[in-house]
């Protein structure tokens, strides 16, 4: 036996074959079981066709979809302003840069610019001007020939410029290395400043290879930015690109540009500036932009130079039409002559709806005094500014349909009357309304109601007042001063300052006799002139301004007028003055709150006046909103700041006197008629306090002693009969028994 047996790594291996056995468990198979349909070759080509057919389907579905889509998204007001954007951007502003480029280079260096002023000078007929760019336009063509000249002569000596700078730099060079050679000791030293030079020319050339990509990227995008920069500023889009108007639903910041503007007095309908369009102002004579559309806090303000025979104002005249081609109301674009240019056209071109969002907070609620010679803040302007309105030697006129916010600016002034503790208040309101109880507290004078003895009072107060002038002239000299100043007031409250606010006053002017109303006028016409320097202002307020209710001569002697939402342009005249109407100051466009069921469901431009006066030139002007609570925490401030004294004034109701009776004291004993100016005159005598007797003529005795039963007949002159009077007399007391 061997000793030691192989290992059992030697022996066979055994197989095992698979066998069926009963106790076992099925073994599960290590493939996945196919279900399937035996096709033919013909059957599984047919299929696949169809297959294929129905993905061509749905792709085309899908293309479709897409198709719908794209297109609905580019026909949208948002898709097309978009897509114009990104054209004018990407592309419009660019190109059209380029071209201004262009166009100032040939400018620099060819006649264009010489022939264009030329043109330009002979449409405004400025032959001085001609004759001047004529002898520029030669100098500048003999200049350029002698530039050519020099250009011919100008290869030769580059080169030799070339050469000799070449050569002297070299020359420099090995200097300096022959000096660096003596210096170190080292013969190699003659090339290094050679040396250096080469090197600094291989990192250069280096690096423009490795970062160029980057320089270039930069330049370009530098010049890009600047291309559309001055395409956009001095360019003119074409209308496939142009901004669209506000009108098309882009929403209330609307850009307006240079193309849209062109566009917009293109199609004025202004005959002179048709006939500069045509001869290629806007085209080939680029239009002069004084100031680009820049945008201004609630609009865009541009200012243009226009042609000659094309005044700014002819451009006003126009505004409703200019106000519809760029998309707005024509109370939201203001046009003016600009001030430091007469041929410029200065513009305010407001966002649409603007005008209607709320004003800020009147500025004195939280403290602070007023001074009646400075002014008073009384709303905003167009542009958001503060308008502080003088005051001292002015008269008001407001007018406005009911409901357009007269009182609202009233109220504005008056509340800087209140603020200021040296102004005393009087008002007449004739009509029942409460637009001025806040003033209960700290007004000299508050009269309401449409009555005749309210008429009476306000007669009385002016003729007071009218009066008191006298007495305050001569205060005026004895103080030494050509008009009233605060020092004066508060010294003497004879000179204090006071508003006077006649609200309604179309049931003042209204007379019935036309005599009564000549003289009511011409009183109110001779204080209104005399009272301003004297410290009294007065302002008036109607709803139908006409010349019966508002007389021409009262507005012609008036500061400050205001003029709210109107009916026609015929009222709008008679506020504003003669033709304002026609050359654009125009109310009309301004409507009036909206009341449904007592209550108001749209403000519109409540508080929105058109003016005269208020600012330095006629604009537009919105007054702040005081609630109730406002008002009466001001008029408290009022008489705080007064020490808590007002000074009142009580109306006195007028005495009533019997005509009949005093015309029979008045008869002498014995005398059987006298003329009717006789009476008159002794009727004056015996009652002198009594105005209608002041002012009381024998025409109106005559008719008024008829509607006693008591006849006055002509016998040469007026005579009233001793016998006649007591006999109505008689009647009259007979009847009352």
């Amino acid at each position: 036996m061997n000793p030691n047996p192989e290992p059992e790594a030697d022996l066979a291996r055994v197989h095992y074959l698979p066998t069926t056995r009963a106790e076992a468990a099925p073994v599960e198979a290590d493939t996945e079981v196919i279900e399937g349909e035996i096709v033919t070759d013909a059957e599984y080509r047919a299929r696949q066709k169809a297959l294929a057919i129905e993905r061509y389907r749905g792709y085309r579905r899908d293309l479709v979809t897409v198709g719908r889509a794209s297109r609905a998204a580019f026909a949208s007001d948002r898709g097309k302003a978009f897509w114009k954007a990104t054209g004018r951007h990407l592309f419009g502003y660019p190109i059209a840069g380029a071209g201004v480029v262009a166009k100032r280079w040939r400018d620099t260096h060819g006649a264009t610019r010489y022939e264009r002023q030329m043109q330009l000078a002979e449409m405004e007929g400025n032959h001085e001007r001609l004759l001047e760019w004529e002898a520029r336009d030669t100098a500048e063509k003999q200049r350029r020939h002698q530039r050519v000249m020099d250009w011919a002569a100008a290869p030769g000596q580059w080169l030799k410029a070339g050469a000799l700078g070449v050569a002297g730099v070299a020359g420099l060079l090995l200097v300096l290395g022959v000096i660096l050679a003596v210096s170190s000791g080292h013969l190699a030293d003659v090339i290094g400043p050679i040396s250096a030079v080469v090197d600094a020319v291989a990192f250069a050339v280096w690096f423009l290879v490795t970062y160029g990509v980057f320089v270039l990227l930069g330049g370009t995008a530098a010049g890009w930015y600047y291309l559309h920069h001055q395409g956009r500023t001095h360019a003119n889009m074409p209308g496939w690109l142009r901004a669209a108007p506000a009108s098309s639903g882009a929403g209330p910041k609307v850009e307006v540009d240079e193309s849209v503007i062109m566009n917009a007095l293109r199609n004025l309908g202004h005959p002179a500036l048709n006939k500069k369009l045509k001869e290629g102002w806007g085209t080939s004579i680029t239009p002069t932009w004084v100031q680009p559309p820049l945008p201004l806090g609630h609009g865009w303000e541009f200012v243009l130079r226009l042609p000659a025979g094309v005044p700014a104002t002819s451009i006003n005249a126009r505004k409703t039409v200019l106000a519809h081609n760029l998309g707005r109301r024509p109370e939201e674009v203001w046009v003016e002559v600009d001030d430091t240019d007469p041929m410029a056209m200065k513009s305010l071109v407001l966002d649409p709806g603007s005008l209607r969002e709320p004003v800020p907070d009147y500025p004195l609620l939280d403290g602070g005094q007023t001074d009646f010679w400075t002014g008073f803040p009384v709303g905003i302007d167009a542009r958001w500014n503060q308008v502080d309105t003088p005051v001292f030697e002015r008269n008001f006129v407001w007018a406005g349909i009911m409901g357009s916010g007269k009182s609202e600016q009233i109220n504005d002034l008056l509340a800087g009357a209140v603020l200021d503790p040296a102004v005393d208040i009087d008002v007449f309101c004739f009509a029942e309304n409460n637009d001025y109880e806040w003033l209960r507290p700290i007004a000299s004078t508050i009269s309401m109601g449409d009555t005749a003895e309210n008429v009476q009072a306000c007669m009385d107060h002016i003729h007071d007042l009218h009066d008191s002038l006298a007495e305050r002239g001569r205060l005026l000299r004895e103080y030494g001063i050509n008009s009233v100043t605060r020092e004066a007031a508060e010294r003497d409250d004879r000179l204090r300052p006071r508003i006077v606010i006649i609200d309604e006053c179309q049931s003042f002017f209204r007379q019935d006799k036309p005599e009564d109303r000549r003289e009511l006028v011409n009183l109110v016409v001779r204080f209104f002139s005399a009272a301003r320097k004297y410290g009294i202002v007065l302002g008036f307020a109607t709803p139908t301004p006409s010349d019966q209710s508002l007389p021409r001569d009262l507005v012609a002697v008036t500061t400050n007028k205001a003029c709210h939402a109107i009916g026609d342009k015929t009222r709008n005249n008679v506020v504003l003055g003669e033709k304002a109407y026609e050359n654009g100051l125009s109310a009309l466009e301004l409507k009036p709150a909206v009341k449904k069921g007592g209550k108001i469901v749209a403000l519109n431009d409540v508080g929105t006046s058109v003016t005269v006066g208020f600012m330095d030139t006629p604009g537009l002007l919105r007054a702040f909103h005081l609630t109730g609570d406002q008002k009466a925490a001001l008029a408290a401030r009022g008489v705080e700041l007064r020490g808590g004294q007002v000074r009142r004034a009580a109306i006195e109701q007028p005495v009533q006197r019997d005509l009949l009776a005093d015309v029979a004291a008045v008869l002498q004993p014995g005398e059987d008629k006298a003329p009717a100016t006789d009476v008159c005159s002794r009727l004056r005598t015996l009652a002198p306090d009594h105005r209608p007797y002041a002012s009381l003529k024998a025409e109106g005795l005559r008719d008024q002693l008829a509607q006693h039963g008591c006849k006055v007949t002509k016998v040469s002159v007026l005579m009233v009969f001793t016998e006649r009077v007591r006999d109505a007399l008689a009647a009259r007391e007979g009847g009352n028994t």
